[in-house]
């Protein structure tokens, strides 16, 4: 007996700073007649809180520092506001979602980042997935919303990266659902070139990636997000997709599909 299908979106990039552009994904993401948890970022929304109350963001390789005065921001704007907007938006819908972070229910448990060659202070790397609470959720026809808050079990919250998360929280749930991951961003896929946004990498397997990496069409911001694609298919996700927001409702043809 197959197992049911579970659909895991993350949706980051200008998606989810563009009141219409979220609106709309909302509307659609709410539609999704399988079982499914959303998963949000903010980083630029948390960038302009903190520098709003006279905190100068610190950021290395493009990854956020987080000290102590960031934690307490990082957690008011994911965990806070962003993820109380998004949960109230999917109610207007019709879709009966519950706001998480990590440390709701003991669904998602990290540590602190390990210091090797960088600090990075709180930031968090994900140890376990709390798939059986979870699951009662979506049981229950509850849609989770995790937001990139985790936490250590000793009272410490971490920053986490939210591509990170949902790569985590779709191997988690494969042990349970046939897991299909979701990453929505503003562009359409994996970019053959940056300056044409139609010239979409339809299919990248191993292969592919080595030699898309070696001739430097994936760099930069991409390297991390196609890393917890591959390490989530090579872990048990059935299905991992990039592209912009009509990913949600098949609407397009125009997308990458991921394969080892």
């Amino acid at each position: 007996m197959s197992k049911q299908i579970v659909q895991i979106v993350k949706i980051g990039g200008n998606v989810i700073n563009n009141e219409e552009a979220l609106n709309s994904f909302l509307k659609d993401f709410s539609e999704i007649s399988e079982p499914k948890i959303l998963v949000h970022g903010g980083g630029r929304k948390a960038t302009e809180v903190s520098s709003a109350m006279g905190l100068e963001p610190k950021m290395i390789n493009g990854r956020r520092v987080t000290d102590e005065a960031t934690v307490e921001v990082v957690t008011m704007v994911y965990a806070g506001l962003l993820n109380k907007k998004i949960t109230a938006k999917l109610q207007s819908f019709g879709c009966n979602a519950m706001g998480l972070s990590g440390a709701d229910a003991n669904c998602i448990l990290a540590h602190k980042r390990i210091v090797k060659d960088i600090d990075y202070g709180f930031a968090g790397d994900v140890d376990a997935i709390n798939s059986e609470i979870i699951d009662v959720l979506l049981q229950n026809k509850v849609t989770p919303v995790f937001c990139a808050i985790t936490h250590d079990k000793n009272g410490q919250l971490l920053n986490t990266n939210a591509d990170t998360i949902a790569s985590e929280v779709a191997i988690g749930m494969s042990k349970l659902y046939t897991t299909e991951l979701n990453f929505v961003f503003e562009l359409k896929g994996v970019l053959e070139s940056i300056d044409d946004k139609d010239s979409v990498i339809t299919a990248i397997n191993s292969e592919k990636y080595e030699q898309l990496v070696a001739a430097g069409i994936i760099a930069d911001g991409m390297l991390p997000k196609m890393h917890n694609c591959f390490n989530a298919l090579q872990k048990g996700v059935s299905k991992v997709k990039i592209g912009d927001a009509s990913l949600v409702k098949n609407s397009t043809k125009l997308y990458t599909t991921l394969s080892l």
